[in-house]
């Protein structure tokens, strides 16, 4: 089912600031250590909120989507961002690894089941999950939908999405010289993963600046500016480019849609919220995706692709609280 944006009623916005009362460091294996943290009602509906990028990390606000008086809030920094540690490390860092670190949460937490809550690159982690462990999940609520499908790729880091922001394009096809331009991954790739700490750092930047520029439909500076901070832009640039240039680690192309069968197997419900003029990530795969998972409400919204526009937050707390009692 798909529904289209006619906004009739007054806009939800973001339930107050608040913090967390645990937070912890996971060892999950003999490299990395993950933050994680729990907030709201210890006793209410558990959910786990898993953030974008890969890379991106877990920002304060992401509580904000959820009632504290009824959600038990899970969130935490995947590998290599964030507060995790080793930063930017792409050692045993795959979405598998990702996948059975959230499964080591859920295990410390003694949760049979959690709704999971995540968009652009938390859709596909959030999908991968699902698929890989449909008995521990309530519902599904996911924002922009990537699956990392290789044309999902190409049209944002080849040819497609600089049609639409030729300018914000500049930056990021000059860092690449003319002769590399065929392959603006692999190339992006070699410098983020090369022994050249300045070049390193410039592409990190031109990397992040470009996404940074075409994530919302009113374009924000002070979301761009996120790409002048090098510990920032190093950890987001370089674990994207090391997902991306493997094809996300999945054993097979369009893996997640195909496997999307698995939920509707289990009756497992969700909403997709998905900004018509997302740029990122565009409408074609919540679309595709939503024809396979039956159980899944599509949502359409006049916005791009940031959770933080305001028609997307909007539907994303309706939805949460939609599922605050559900119980599958």
């Amino acid at each position: 089912m798909a529904n289209n944006d006619n906004v009739q009623e007054e806009l939800r916005t973001l339930y107050p600031p608040f913090e967390p009362f645990f937070t912890d460091m996971l060892k999950v294996d003999d490299i990395h250590t993950i933050y994680y943290e729990i907030s709201g009602n210890k006793d209410g509906q558990p959910v786990i909120i898993i953030h974008g990028g890969p890379g991106g990390g877990f920002q304060d606000s992401y509580r904000q989507y959820f009632d504290p008086e009824k959600y038990c809030i899970y969130g935490f920094d995947q590998r290599g961002c964030g507060r995790s540690t080793p930063h930017a490390c792409l050692k045993n860092n795959t979405t598998w690894d990702l996948v059975d670190d959230i499964e080591k949460i859920r295990e410390k937490e003694n949760i049979e089941k959690w709704v999971v809550f995540g968009g652009s690159w938390g859709s596909t982690l959030s999908l991968t999950y699902a698929e890989t462990h449909p008995s521990r999940v309530k519902a599904l609520i996911l924002r922009g939908i990537f699956t990392l499908r290789r044309k999902e790729l190409l049209w944002f880091y080849q040819e497609g999405a600089n049609f639409i922001f030729p300018d914000a394009w500049e930056d990021y096809k000059n860092a690449i010289p003319e002769v590399e331009r065929g392959d603006f991954m692999s190339a992006y790739y070699r410098r983020l993963t090369g022994d050249n700490e300045e070049e390193k750092l410039n592409a990190a930047a031109a990397w992040t600046k470009w996404e940074m520029s075409t994530s919302r439909l009113n374009v924000d500076p002070k979301y761009i500016q996120r790409a002048e901070d090098p510990s920032f832009a190093l950890q987001f640039a370089r674990i994207e480019c090391h997902y991306f240039v493997n094809g996300g680690f999945f054993k097979k192309e369009g893996q997640l849609i195909k496997d999307a069968t698995i939920l509707s197997e289990n009756n497992i419900p969700g909403v997709i919220v998905q900004g018509r003029y997302d740029v990122v990530c565009p409408a074609i795969t919540a679309f595709e995706l939503n024809k396979v998972w039956t159980e899944s409400d599509l949502q359409y919204t006049i916005s791009g692709h940031s959770c933080k526009e305001v028609t997307i937050v909007d539907k994303l707390v309706r939805a949460t609280d939609k599922y605050a009692d559900y119980q599958l």
